[in-house]
């Protein structure tokens, strides 16, 4: 090798073990940050890991190679090397912090970030206020981010780039090939068929660790410039599918109930803040429902609920619906359908009008109003950071049903107890702090709900309505382990409120249940005609099934049961309520409910995928 060659090779590659090593460092400072909610580390996570960052660092590196070891005379040029040194520093430096990041965001989704986070999609208007309170309530992450920078800096400047005159040879040009073929294998990482996929985590990491396996940059790469492409499986033919699953159901009644239905979706308010202390009025409307005590969430973060509970479309892919390239498929949801009988429909969010794309969403799930901060009329009520506090915002939204025309079909979103956990300055010390910060947002909201029901209760339309209650996700904070599991951070509460209706059970109801069963649970109480593609099934039904999809894994409870399967491969069987935990993988003892099991996710993901990739969720 010349003697040029030679020592582009050794720059380059100290460099690259330089970024590697400080990867490794990053991993770390994870694992000891979220270790209440990971499992240990163990050997596998460690080579997981490796494998990871170098594809991470191979994919990022692959251009940086070519343009250290690329034979040529520019290489001894000052210019040249200086544009190297800054460049690969920058570049580098960037998305190893991006890991930064996900040190306090990962407590909030239970995996790493996607493209689509880091770029804030549908948040644009609330960045300057997000980013203040970010820095000022987790300063430490951007004390990290900066050490990052300087201690990589002061051993990166060490190392020597003034490269010395030589010659060049054939034999560069063929060392130079094998280094870039050597990145490429990197950034696939390895000789196998196909690249390596966010999925592929889970052999390291089993259920919890695969965030701890897995970079964020890496993440990011995977999910930048890409639309959600649902992957086709065919695990049975289409009668056999249909023998196991079919998404299309009948509704047929002689007569419509049109009750007013109003569905209130309160930030964060996971099943594990009530009953502790935090919810006085939730907990006491629980005790008055009908309240499913084993309810469950769709997705892990807020832009998955409203598809959710207003198109019962679950959220089984690694990015939002919402945000997803099918979000403008025909999508016959709970506004549509009531419209058609005669129904007024709004959606209404605190929040800055964008947020989250739910204004547009509203659109395309087709409500007639869309009410947002931009909106709202009322006291001066901003929070600084995501707009209107709860407590005003729910008693405008009083103020509008009363105007709206009867029957109405409307949907709150609340916006408090969202990080930074902002409440009003007249009620800082009134509400109990519990033990994590967002308790006292929580015991605000649930203070603000309150305030609403009696505002609600003085109105000729209240004993004519039916309330829909539940939460976007899970509280980020959980402080007991079996809140922690891939069971505990999907459990939110779901309760059907009728004032006015005896004929709906005041009950707490052991079945379980989630965000999806919600529509077509209210054409089964509304009594509708109708015929539907739903993921979900009605709170009349006899079935007892919940599926969600977290980091890769497909989450299923039937029963008692839970199955956790990759999408090609059961992971684990568990008696989630016998064992909290998912100590004691019943795979090997269980055959006849594993069978059972696997034959119903497998046949819940052949049909949604296809019907999703295909636009395929409305009846013709």
């Amino acid at each position: 090798m010349s003697k040029l060659l030679s020592q582009n090779c050794i720059l380059f590659f100290k460099r690259f073990a330089l970024i590697f090593i400080f990867y490794q460092v990053c991993r770390i400072g994870f694992y000891f940050y979220n270790s209440h909610l990971l499992d240990p580390w163990d050997w596998k996570v460690f080579i997981g890991g490796l494998r990871f960052d170098l594809a991470a660092l191979g994919f990022l590196n692959m251009a940086f190679a070519l343009l250290h070891i690329f034979p040529g005379k520019f290489q001894t040029r000052a210019g040249y090397q200086q544009f190297l040194f800054y460049s690969f520093y920058l570049v580098n430096i960037f998305f190893l912090c991006l890991n930064y990041v996900d040190y306090e965001y990962f407590k909030f989704i239970g995996r790493r970030s996607s493209y689509a986070f880091i770029t804030a999609t549908g948040m644009e208007q609330e960045i300057p206020g997000l980013l203040k309170n970010f820095i000022v309530d987790y300063w430490w992450i951007p004390l990290f981010m900066f050490l990052s920078f300087f201690i990589f800096w002061l051993i990166y400047r060490k190392i020597d780039y003034k490269i010395k005159r030589s010659y060049i040879n054939v034999k560069d040009i063929i060392i130079a090939i094998l280094v870039i073929g050597i990145m490429l294998v990197l950034g696939r990482g390895g000789l196998q068929h196909k690249p390596i996929r966010l999925v592929d985590a889970s052999q390291y990491g089993g259920l919890k660790n695969t965030a701890l396996v897995l970079n964020t940059p890496f993440s990011v790469i995977k999910t930048m410039g890409k639309s959600e492409v649902l992957e086709e499986v065919q695990f049975f033919t289409d009668s056999e599918l249909n023998k196991v699953f079919n998404p299309i159901q009948e509704f047929k009644y002689d007569s419509i109930n049109k009750k007013n239905v109003v569905l209130l979706i309160v930030e964060s308010f996971g099943r594990e803040t009530m009953h502790r202390g935090l919810t006085p009025f939730m907990d006491s409307l629980a005790q008055n429902s009908h309240f499913f005590e084993n309810a469950f969430a769709n997705g892990k973060v807020s832009i998955d609920a409203v598809p959710s509970a207003i198109s019962s479309i679950p959220s089984l892919m690694n990015r939002t619906f919402i945000s997803s390239s099918y979000a403008l498929n025909d999508v016959y949801t709970l506004p549509k359908i009531l419209k058609e009988n005669g129904y007024h429909t709004a959606f209404f969010h605190g929040a800055f009008n964008g947020s989250q794309n739910f204004d547009q969403y509203a659109n395309v799930a087709g409500f007639d109003e869309y009410y947002g901060k931009n909106e709202y009329q009322g006291p001066e009520a901003f929070d600084g950071a995501w707009g209107i506090f709860d407590e005003e915002f729910l008693q405008f939204y009083a103020k509008k049903l009363d105007e709206f025309k009867k029957p109405f079909f409307t949907t709150l979103f609340t916006i408090s107890s969202h990080n930074p956990y902002t409440i009003p300055e007249k009620y800082k010390g009134k509400f109990p702090k519990g033990n994590a910060d967002i308790h006292e947002s929580i015991a605000y909201a649930d203070y603000s709900l309150k305030k609403f029901f009696e505002t609600a209760k003085t109105k000729e339309w209240y004993n004519n309505t039916i309330f829909v209650i539940t939460a976007d996700h899970t509280c980020s904070e959980p402080k007991e382990d079996h809140w922690k599991t891939n069971v505990g951070k999907f459990r939110v509460p779901i309760l059907f409120f009728a004032p006015g209706d005896e004929s709906l059970s005041i009950e707490k109801v052991e079945k379980n249940f989630q965000q999806i069963d919600i529509l077509p649970s209210l054409m089964d109480y509304l009594q509708i005609n109708t015929k539907i593609v739903t993921y979900g099934k009605s709170y009349k039904s006899e079935q007892d099934f919940v599926v969600n999809y977290l980091d890769n894994i497909y989450n299923y409870e039937k029963g008692d049961y839970y199955l956790a399967f990759d999408g090609k491969k059961t992971l684990g069987l568990y008696n989630w309520k016998t064992d909290p935990l998912l100590k004691n993988n019943l795979m090997n003892t269980e055959l006849e409910v594993l069978k059972q099991m696997e034959d119903f996710i497998k046949a819940y993901i052949q049909s949604f995928n296809f019907r999703v990739k295909n636009n395929q969720l409305t009846i013709d």
